[in-house]
């Protein structure tokens, strides 16, 4: 690496589970390389694992010709995940409130909200086509789960 903190790895994947698997095994091992601990490092894959599966459901309907595309960028600070899309794209504006009771047992909008309890920070950005989530994690500041 030359001594730089920073590393990043990215991916062009296809639209199946394997990209899955792939992606949150990655999450996983930069969670473990930044020095969290095993329950954060579960929470990032978990997260990272929600929206891969989101891409590759949601986003790209498992079309074999639409690619997800993840980026895992490690410093100091954070990880900072992107995972993008090809699909029609998805406005968090309009998912459904996963508390709500109606929505209990539905398995929409679940996702996100998971993704935002355990990631500290989360952004959607807009591509044409598709759907950019960039998921943050913030190191050193560890807040305990108290």
């Amino acid at each position: 690496m030359g001594g730089s903190q920073a590393s990043r790895i990215t991916y062009t994947l296809e639209s199946s589970l394997d990209s899955v698997n792939r992606v949150e095994q990655t999450a996983e091992e930069m969670a473990r390389k930044a020095g969290l601990e095993e329950e954060e490092i579960y929470r990032v894959a978990m997260a990272v694992r929600e929206a891969a599966v989101n891409a590759v459901l949601h986003g790209n309907s498992y079309d074999p010709e639409k690619r997800i595309t993840a980026s895992f960028e490690s410093t100091a600070e954070s990880l900072v995940i992107r995972i993008a899309d090809e699909g029609k794209g998805l406005n968090p504006e309009t998912l459904p409130d996963p508390l709500a009771p109606e929505n209990l047992l539905r398995g929409s909008g679940r996702g996100i909200f998971l993704i935002r309890s355990f990631m500290d920070e989360v952004h959607f950005r807009q591509l044409h086509p598709g759907t950019e989530l960039t998921l943050i994690k913030h190191l050193g500041t560890a807040r305990s789960a108290i």
